[in-house]
């Protein structure tokens, strides 16, 4: 952009809203004389370097990638760059003088795979390019102050670093697990209390003014708006990294008890070598969490226990004695219940549709739980899978004559064809039986597209000990 061009931004004409060519928005620019006066430290200048321009760009791009609903003012992500260019020199006044108000968040609600919802805020496309702005300056600060058994929403962190750490506390010994499980953590969050952790963080009043506000803004539920006197929304970019700083608190305590354990944002396991131990701890972390944090322990999911009878991440440990990771199996019947959506019959689904859907899920679904070391798992689901879709051809053939005519087409004997086009048995009963899977044999599915979870978690672990160790050498 020319110094022209990058002038219109910055000081918009008289009687101009935006301030420049909308076709062509860039957002940042530097900061007015007045705020630059006023604003004395660094500090005191957070508002400035989150309204920068390269920051504001990198937002941008940021929301614009994660793509996501509208808010209640029903602008989409596409329509964000010609909604800045009419309105962005307005907001960020407004923003540097403390007077912007940020819009209601929506409400929705996304069923839980334990039973129950999940309710979701989705703020306005502008609301969450400020936010992610904001954060983006927030955790460059903050990350670093975190305590290192914290792995959730933070760069270079992972639920798989978080589920082997987890995992090393057991091979050393420690046989207990207390798992702690926040009860509605996101929409029981305290106002004051995190405000508070904040502003001994944030000397600049403006982003505390900022904050507060979003923390405020209301919800939107059946076209209603509400105030909102606690909790920060999920699905705004700022609130992973508002959990952290609260929780931050709780890494500290444990830390200094000497206590060996792994967060994940509002799951937290803490690992020790006998039960009374754990209900010991159990017990004074609840009340340091109420007592400090205002923040209430769901105690029908919190307790202590051995770390295979729990489940962290949607992995559980095989064993104390041996350790392996492998898929909790809440984790495999969600799954189940997922992959019999897309396998259940109904008009106009073939099987080549179905499998394409099928595979693009169960290749996510794998790069996540490839983790697990115990394949049996990932055999048996594969099994699984396949009988599903066995049953799904099987009904797709319909009646009797058209189904002892695909059987004949397939190399099935007379006798044994005409029997089981003939059967009276159930679809998913006959998808097990013998002919029908030498008539629908596994390489036809991997011929259809089909991805097998068992091989690809197999070539993983093979790649990985090749990087490790190099080429396997054949001795002649």
């Amino acid at each position: 952009m020319d110094e022209k061009r990058q002038k219109s931004w910055d000081e918009p004409a008289s009687g101009q809203e935006g301030g420049g060519e909308a076709s062509e928005y860039q957002p940042g620019g530097t900061e007015s004389d007045t705020a630059r006066s006023t604003t004395p430290s660094p500090d005191e200048r957070l508002m400035e370097e989150i309204l920068e321009g390269e920051n504001l760009k990198a937002a941008y791009e940021v929301v614009v990638r994660n793509a996501g609903a509208p808010g209640v003012d029903g602008i989409t992500v596409d329509g964000l760059k010609s909604y800045l260019a009419a309105h962005w020199q307005r907001i960020r006044r407004e923003i540097l003088s403390e007077t912007y108000a940020p819009q209601a968040v929506r409400r929705v609600e996304i069923p839980k795979g334990g039973g129950g919802v999940r309710k979701l805020g989705i703020p306005c496309v502008i609301d969450r390019f400020i936010q992610q702005a904001t954060l983006q300056v927030l955790q460059r600060r903050w990350d670093k102050t975190f305590s290192e058994n914290s792995y959730g929403f933070r760069p270079g962190r992972s639920q798989h670093q978080a589920v082997k750490q987890a995992q090393k506390y057991v091979q050393d010994g420690f046989q207990y697990v207390v798992d702690i499980d926040l009860e509605k953590f996101f929409d029981k969050v305290n106002h004051d209390v995190l405000m508070s952790r904040i502003a001994n963080r944030v000397k600049d009043k403006r982003l505390l003014k900022l904050i507060r506000s979003y923390l405020n803004a209301g919800v939107m539920e059946n076209g209603l708006t509400r105030a909102t006197e606690e909790g920060m929304p999920q699905g705004s970019p700022i609130s992973p990294l508002l959990s952290n700083l609260l929780l931050d608190e709780l890494d500290r305590e444990l830390q200094r008890r000497n206590l060996h354990f792994v967060r994940f944002a509002d799951d937290c396991n803490i690992y020790v070598k006998s039960e009374r131990a754990g209900q010991r701890v159990m017990d004074s972390i609840t009340r340091f969490l109420a007592k400090k944090l205002r923040l209430k322990v769901n105690k029908e999911k919190s307790a202590v226990g051995k770390p295979s009878a729990r489940k962290f991440l949607g992995f559980r440990f095989l064993k104390e004695t041996d350790p392996r990771i492998c898929v909790a199996p809440p984790a495999i019947e969600k799954a189940k219940e997922k992959i019999r959506k897309l396998t259940r019959s109904g008009k106009g689904k073939s099987l080549t549709r179905t499998i394409e859907k099928l595979a693009a899920y169960l290749r996510g679904w794998i790069a996540y739980f490839g983790l697990s070391e115990a394949m049996h798992d990932f055999a048996r689901l594969d099994k699984w899978i396949r009988r599903r879709l066995r049953c799904l051809v099987w009904k797709h053939w319909k009646h009797g004559r058209n189904r002892l005519r695909h059987l004949r087409q397939l190399d099935i004997n007379e006798v044994r064809a005409t029997k089981l086009a003939g059967s009276s048995k159930g679809a998913w009963r006959l998808s097990a039986s013998p002919a029908l899977c030498y008539a629908l044999p596994n390489s036809f599915f991997t011929q259809q597209g089909l991805p097998s979870l068992l091989q690809i978690t197999q070539a993983r672990i093979s790649s990985r000990r090749t990087a490790v160790y190099g080429p396997v050498r054949t001795v002649v």
